[in-house]
């Protein structure tokens, strides 16, 4: 089977239907057009013409990235597609950050081992404390 990527060529169908397979968060279709329309980078791995995975960055594409919406649909896992995608998502920061750059991503449970192939760490570790998040349950 014949795999490509395409650099943002992140639609919000194409982002919907793989987090869908997933069974990650529903966002509402205008919602994700203004969020991909914010990225400073996406990517979509195609498998034929069958999207099989998505990711993206946000941040000020020199100092911040945090890689976001890293998803590889459940039967394309296990072929080094999430690999490809983070090989493309690290070249891309590379090539756009300053000397030492702050990279940052939410690991879903269970993935935190795949991440640390690729120099990510859990906190907290030495000097750095807890990575936190403050969940919302809708719009107040």
């Amino acid at each position: 089977m014949s795999i490509r990527i395409e650099e943002n060529a992140l639609t919000p169908e194409i982002y919907e239907s793989v987090r869908k397979t997933a069974d990650f968060q529903y966002f509402e279709q205008p919602d994700v057009k203004i969020a991909i329309e914010n990225s400073l980078f996406t990517l979509v791995v195609f498998q034929e013409d069958k999207p099989v995975g998505i990711a993206r960055i946000v941040g000020d594409n020199r100092i911040a990235f945090l890689i976001k919406d890293v998803v590889v649909v459940p039967e394309c896992q296990h072929q080094k597609i999430g690999q490809l995608i983070m090989e493309n998502l690290l070249a891309y920061i590379q090539k756009n950050s300053c000397p030492c750059p702050y990279v940052v991503l939410m690991a879903s449970k269970g993935t935190e081992e795949f991440y640390k192939k690729f120099g990510f760490v859990c906190r907290p570790i030495g000097s750095m404390g807890y990575g936190m998040i403050k969940p919302y349950e809708g719009k107040s």
